[in-house]
């Protein structure tokens, strides 16, 4: 018997994994976060399958549903939203499978914000604007931030930020941020990406919580702060300029390459 921990991925059912929709179809008990995960995903468990939403749960009843199917030796899909390496909660959950010696595995997920990046049509690294992308979230109810990874801090980088769970903290991003990025850099907030009721709301440091209230959006919601989101002339980049050589390319290969097809 085995656990299978599943990235289901942002929300379109097409873009979970096929490796991941395949243990769905194989596994006769299915465990999945029903807020945020699509039905259309889970409706492929085999015909008979115990089919849980785990949302009203809380973490012992979780593991009690896996150890009446590891009683039963029945595989068990545990499916997440994204991808569950990013606040996916499953730390937890394989802690307390390790102290009862239950197997289990991991299939990653699309993540928001790559689905987010999609969507836009635009990559979060451009040539000589931005080459890091942090994941990070802020203080709310749940738990606080680790020392030194405060907003202000990482804002100083002045990468391409994503800032998950964070969507009824627009005040502290922007007061935390426009001393790094300035009042007018983009922002882009991405709601519930790739489902039908898909949104993105364009703005900046210093607009942006206006037009969220305005349009009533308080969860299931990504934000995306940085120069890249506004920019539309960078220099190409060195990976297919016909003078950058590599292992794979250089200029003698070339050569030979074009003499040969010629």
């Amino acid at each position: 018997m085995k656990v299978h921990f599943i990235g289901a991925g942002p929300g379109a059912a097409d873009l979970i994994t096929v490796r991941g929709l395949k243990l769905i179809q194989s596994c006769p008990v299915c465990l999945y976060a029903g807020s945020l995960v699509p039905e259309e995903i889970v409706k492929a468990a085999p015909e008979g399958a115990r089919v849980v939403d785990t949302a009203p749960l809380h973490l012992d009843q979780i593991i009690d549903e896996i150890k009446l199917a590891h009683s039963k030796n029945q595989h068990v899909a545990r499916v997440h939203s994204g991808d569950p390496s990013l606040y996916g909660a499953i730390a937890e959950q394989m802690r307390r499978l390790d102290a009862l010696g239950i197997e289990y595995d991991v299939t990653p997920g699309v993540p928001a914000f790559a689905a987010a990046a999609a969507a836009l049509k635009t990559e979060f690294t451009l040539p000589e604007i931005a080459q890091t992308v942090i994941l990070t979230r802020t203080t709310m109810q749940a738990s606080a931030m680790p020392p030194g990874e405060e907003l202000a801090l990482l804002g100083a980088s002045k990468a391409t930020l994503a800032i998950h769970l964070s969507i009824r903290n627009l005040g502290h991003i922007e007061r935390e941020l426009t001393p790094h990025y300035g009042a007018d850099c983009p922002v882009v907030v991405a709601y519930r990406v790739t489902w039908p009721d898909e949104l993105f709301i364009h703005g900046t440091l210093s607009t942006i919580a206006k037009k969220v209230k305005e349009a009533k959006i308080t969860r299931t919601a990504l934000v995306l702060v940085g120069p890249v989101l506004g920019h539309t002339e960078f220099r190409d980049s060195a990976l297919y300029d016909k003078e950058h050589e590599h292992v794979l390319r250089n200029r003698k290969t070339v050569k030979k390459k074009i003499q040969k097809s010629s």
